[in-house]
């Protein structure tokens, strides 16, 4: 895979410096071994993902990479002391190809991304020390470890948008090396220094093989003014970012290119979208490749079990049909079994070794005495071993020959003992190879196409927590501080109904009656809606008192010499309380004017969704429990994980096992 340019880097840097300036650090997460994705949150765009690959690549990502349910330690490091931080700056470091991103917390923090060679990523405290690296090196001349000063790498090569024409004869004077390699050692890479020499070409010629030290003036000058005319345009952000690709080649670029005049275009309106479809898609591939060669190593472990538990198998069926055959072969040569084991015996009652038997057997053998010729050896302990009719068996003169042949049926039966249990094994290896492959299978699907997150248009009601209840009246409430204040100011009508959970830290809630009389209902489907969306999941609680007024009580005027936070409000008169609501809920897809995601009350669900999951508090993260609900829920591939995450309560949840227990029972 293609790894940025310097030109590529300082484009790149210029826009990332435009959006994320002044942006919040969300969080952090690293998805393979060398990619790190930060998270950000910018004012009046919200979240932007930051990819950054060691040695590769720098920009935005529309295309979300998953998240190891395990954290390796640099991201985490990276949450610890950057989560909150505003960042501001990101620069190239002299034209190199190295990105400094400068952060504002408690304190100053810098971000070194490093994209030549193998790369890195290395965080530093405000004195330009080394808290951590994603990767230690260590080198003649800088030492990338913990503790250590961080030392940027050994400046080389030409800086195009600040170079003098002097300077430029100077590098020309003092090189060894052809024009195109001199401009390509120095900074430019191959692809820029062709370019330049082909722009120059129009006006005098200049063979890319001609020596730089013997370039004459009016040629080293063409050269500095097609270095200008390029990265002119590029100081001045005159950027046309394209992917260009023909039969053979595919590349990104943020310039219109001489050497891909011919090519077919793609254009973008900025170079962070341009790289994001060229490169996410390729590492997306790659990561593919890398989740499923993992897969198979899992699949293979229990095909390679089970052919051995197969051969096994086959070896005892082998081994009893021979160990029989052998016992019965025994049985059928009893005479002349006999007169061997006769012929052994006596010799040994004359004292004559086993060795000196078996040359004997073995010289009557050869003269054709037909009682010896089943013989085949005998061994320094005496067991014979004879040949009869091509079955090879071995013999004990010391035991009957009934007692021989019972060796061998007892061989039999043992191996017949075994297939029992090799059976059941084979039975188990096989249902954990299918669960494997299923699981691979799902797995593999959800990596199978990478699926670009695309910010959608949300109705007003989604802005804030919302549900539609079982008699079709519409509730929201606050997500926080600033909807809060929404929900009342904005959204509250004298007509309506307001609702709160009797908690600190708790949405504002709006019953939108639009005519429709208050019912017993739409209060207790209201009231468990207030109390799930309050720090009363979070806490674990599975009641919560829930109070209700109307909005004439509802204020934002404090009693004199008090202050009221934002999003807070003051209740006069008389509160009526729903006591002991349900800190329970429910999410689905509803059609109401198109369909969507809902949160809410049980009932409600029921009434408007086909499909739903049931949540209480509970101890899974909120990207754990969302991917299990995806999974449940998500028809037509309607919904992201992060459509989902975004209407959960604050606080960990579970899935109400038991509730779905009950319904599938009574279903059935």
């Amino acid at each position: 895979m293609k790894s940025m340019s310097n030109v590529d880097i300082y484009t790149i840097s210029d826009e990332l410096n435009n959006l994320l300036s002044g942006a919040r650090v969300d969080k952090s997460f690293q998805p393979t071994s060398d990619i790190v994705v930060m998270r950000f949150h910018v004012a009046g765009t919200g979240r932007v993902d930051l990819v950054m690959q060691c040695g590769s690549r720098i920009h935005t990502s529309q295309y979300p990479l998953e998240n190891p349910t395990t954290p390796p330690t640099f991201p985490m490091l990276l949450r610890k002391r950057l989560k909150g931080a505003h960042l501001e700056s990101i620069k190239q470091h002299n034209f190199d190809r190295v990105i400094v991103m400068k952060f504002k917390k408690d304190k100053y923090y810098t971000l070194i991304v490093e994209l030549f060679d193998k790369g890195n990523i290395i965080l530093l405290d405000d004195e330009d020390n080394i808290i951590l690296p994603l990767k230690r090196k260590q080198m003649s001349s800088r030492d990338i470890s913990s503790k250590r000063e961080y030392v940027f790498p050994e400046e080389r090569g030409m800086n195009p948008i600040t170079i003098s024409e002097d300077e430029l004869k100077e590098i020309f004077e003092n090189s060894d090396k052809d024009v195109v390699r001199t401009l390509a050692m120095n900074g430019l890479g191959s692809l820029y220094a062709e370019e330049i020499i082909q722009r120059s070409n129009e006006t005098v010629e200049i063979e890319k093989t001609t020596p730089a030290s013997e370039l004459d003036d009016k040629q080293i000058s063409t050269l500095y003014n097609s270095i200008r005319e390029i990265f002119d345009n590029l100081k001045e952000g005159l950027v046309k970012p394209q992917i260009v690709k023909n039969e053979s080649k595919e590349d990104v670029v943020p310039l219109d290119l001489s050497k891909y005049q011919d090519f077919e275009k793609t254009y973008y309106s900025t170079f962070n979208e341009a790289c994001d479809e060229f490169y996410s898609k390729k590492i997306n591939s790659t990561i593919k490749d890398i989740k499923e060669a993992a897969w198979n190593k899992k699949v293979n472990k229990f095909e390679k079990r089970l052919n051995l538990q197969q051969e096994t198998l086959d070896n005892f069926a082998r081994t009893i049909e021979d160990s029989q055959h052998k016992g019965e072969v025994i049985y059928s040569n009893y005479p002349s079994i006999e007169n061997i084991i006769n012929v052994v015996a006596t010799a040994r009652g004359k004292d004559y070794s086993f060795k000196e038997i078996g040359k004997t057997l073995k010289k009557a053998k050869d003269d054709g005495m037909a009682e010896a010729q089943i013989y085949e050896s005998i061994d320094k302990l005496g067991v014979l071993t004879l040949d009869i009719d091509d079955t090879k068996i071995t013999i004990d003169p010391k035991l009957t020959i009934a007692e021989n042949a019972e060796v061998y049926y007892e061989k039999a039966k043992k191996a017949k003992r075994k297939t029992k249990g090799a059976l059941i094994a084979i039975e188990n290896t096989k249902k954990q190879l299918e669960d494997i492959k299923a699981k691979k299978d799902i797995a593999m699907e959800r990596v199978e196409v990478p699926k670009k997150r695309v910010k959608k248009d949300l109705k007003w009601y989604e802005k804030l927590r919302w549900f539609l209840s079982s008699n079709n009246i519409l509730v929201v409430g606050g997500r926080d501080a600033s909807t809060n204040e929404s929900v009342v100011k904005k959204y509250l009508e004298p007509n309506d109904i307001y609702l709160h959970a009797d908690i600190h830290g708790a949405s504002s809630t709006a019953i939108k009656l639009n005519g429709k009389e208050l019912n017993d209902t739409i209060l207790k489907e209201s009231g468990e809606f207030a109390a799930s969306f309050s720090s009363a999941w979070s806490l674990g609680f599975t009641t919560q008192d829930v109070f209700w007024v109307h909005p004439d009580q509802v204020s934002k005027t404090p009693e004199a010499g008090e202050f009221l936070p934002k999003g807070s409000f003051v209740i006069r008169g008389h509160r009526n309380y729903i006591r002991g609501a349900r800190v329970k809920l429910a999410i689905g897809i509803v059609d109401y004017e198109g369909k969507r995601v809902m949160v809410g009350p049980i009932e409600a669900l029921e009434a408007h969704s086909e499909n739903y999951v049931v949540l209480k508090p509970g101890f899974t993260k909120k990207e754990a429990i969302a991917k299990k609900i995806l999974h449940k829920i998500n028809e037509d591939d309607l919904l992201s994980l992060d459509d989902i995450i975004r209407v959960l309560p604050s606080g960990k949840c579970d899935i109400d096992e038991e509730y779905h227990q009950r319904k599938k029972y009574e279903k059935n």
